[in-house]
């Protein structure tokens, strides 16, 4: 494997257990933040394994996903996902501030779909 595609996978496997880590401090917002991190992470080592060529310096997880075929079980996750790298971070993106916005159940679940799909782009990569 590329280093490149190494260096981007070692860092999305970092963020993910950064959010994982969050989870204990209950900082809702700092998990998807974390999670929104790692997938897309990830997600660039698959396209530069996948595709041979860099994504440019986009957020968006849907177009990863679209760029990549990831099954359709993913898409609507990556959806919501994508949102959160803006929407857990800035005051104006909502107007409100971020933090209050986040609650337990749905960091759990952005960590636990994260996790599944980092999973499954792993078994991809050993192609």
């Amino acid at each position: 494997m590329r280093i490149e595609i190494k260096r981007w996978l070692e860092q999305g496997l970092e963020e993910l257990d950064t959010a994982e880590k969050t989870i204990e401090t209950g900082k809702w917002f700092a998990v998807a933040f974390w999670c929104q991190q790692a997938v897309e992470k990830v997600l660039k080592a698959y396209y530069l394994f996948k595709k041979k060529e860099s994504p440019g310096t986009t957020h968006s997880l849907t177009f990863l996903g679209r760029e990549l075929l990831l099954p359709k079980e993913h898409w609507n996750f990556l959806r919501d996902l994508t949102k959160e790298y803006y929407l857990s971070r800035y005051p104006d993106a909502t107007e409100d501030v971020p933090y209050k916005l986040y609650h337990e159940k749905e960091a759990r679940e952005y960590f636990k779909k994260s996790k599944d799909l980092i999973l499954w782009v792993k078994s991809q990569l050993k192609e």
